[in-house]
């Protein structure tokens, strides 16, 4: 994210009341915002402008904001908040699952995604104090670069994903906790209340061991330590 102007962020939606509702209250906070009225109009805007986070409607005509986040997850980590009128945990798992950053439930007070936007834009990996590298097999993460790597080649990581993965390196061969990391996140607590953070711990944990592990069904590297919570143990 870019330290020397606002963040930029894409609204898409297919309702414009709320489209014209979510510019003119996120202008009002500083953010600069554009505004796509279905997947399609997205995509155009994504090949000629950059966006810091992009917030997106799940149930849109044509193609749906999960299957939009699906895509957009093959080719880049830009930060992604749903929007759902489905207030299901499960539902909401699914978002995550197909890599999103945060979700928020319809309706929903302006103020409470002003709250997830700001969450989300701190978890963007910044530059890190340390510069260190931890081992993990053929993957390797530079701590300096908040990045990942198997050998010579860099592994995508979403926003969330980027910072588990800091919390992790910063406290090597530490248990931590799903509520601890929940709290680390930055995570809000939603309408489910802590259980539901928590499995959305777990996914987000489920999915960063398929970027570390060779057998994420038997991690070596992000371990669960049973009655205490996870762990990283680099070589």
């Amino acid at each position: 994210m870019s330290t020397e102007q606002a963040p930029h962020l894409l609204i898409v939606d297919d309702d414009e009341r709320i489209r014209t509702l979510l510019q003119r209250f996120l202008k009002a906070r500083g953010f600069l915002v554009t505004a796509a009225r279905h997947a399609a109009h997205a995509r155009r805007l994504l090949k000629g402008l950059e966006f810091d986070l992009i917030v997106l409607d799940v149930m849109m005509p044509g193609e749906d904001g999960l299957e939009m986040t699906r895509a957009l997850r093959k080719g880049r980590d830009t930060p992604i908040l749903l929007l759902t009128a489905r207030g299901e945990t499960d539902d909401r798992i699914a978002g995550l699952e197909a890599g999103a950053d945060d979700y928020l439930a319809k309706p929903f007070d302006p103020k409470e995604l002003l709250l997830r936007i700001n969450a989300i834009l701190r978890r963007v990996p910044q530059e890190a104090t340390l510069p260190r590298v931890l081992h993990m097999g053929p993957v390797r993460y530079d701590m300096e670069r908040g990045e990942l790597f198997r050998g010579e080649n860099p592994v995508r990581l979403t926003a969330t994903e980027a910072a588990l993965m800091r919390v992790f390196a910063e406290r090597p061969g530490e248990p931590l906790s799903r509520g601890q990391l929940v709290e680390d996140l930055g995570q809000t607590r939603g309408p489910n209340g802590e259980h539901a953070q928590e499995r959305a711990v777990d996914v987000q944990i489920t999915r960063l061991r398929r970027k570390i592990e060779d057998d994420p069904r038997q991690p070596r590297y992000l371990q669960t330590v049973r009655g205490e919570g996870y762990m990283l143990v680099p070589d």
